[in-house]
């Protein structure tokens, strides 16, 4: 089935998954599917701004894995991190531009997660 479907895109003219024009769809998956970054990401489009706002807002996360996190998603180019000099200096975390294309390009899939689960819970059988 796999290598018909393969056939099918190949004939249709669509990318396949192997060619360099999915490669960074991939890699976006990757990235988003590491554990804590969406989270992280929802965090900023909910209004997180300071590292102790996104660690509050992301409960369980170690100081140090949100810092690599929070880097790791700068040097993609999904958050801006902006430093005001200040005493004591601030630093502030924002998505940026393209961190909110990937929210909005995201929301589809958050609602479908989120009527799978709502049907789920009201299908499944209650414990006495």
């Amino acid at each position: 089935m796999a290598i018909e479907s393969t056939l099918g895109a190949l004939r249709s003219g669509q990318p396949t998954i192997h060619e360099p024009s999915c490669r960074g769809f991939q890699d976006i998956l990757e990235l988003v599917g590491r554990r804590w970054t969406s989270a992280i990401l929802l965090a900023g489009q909910r209004g997180a701004r300071r590292f102790g706002e996104y660690r509050l807002s992301v409960p369980g996360i170690s100081d140090r894995l949100l810092a690599q996190r929070l880097k790791e998603l700068e040097s993609e180019g999904l958050m801006r991190r902006t430093v005001i000099p200040s005493t004591p200096v601030q630093i502030l975390y924002t998505l940026s531009p393209n961190g909110e294309e990937l929210m909005s390009a995201l929301q589809p899939l958050v609602d479908w997660s989120y009527q799978r689960n709502r049907s789920e819970v009201s299908n499944a059988p209650y414990l006495d």
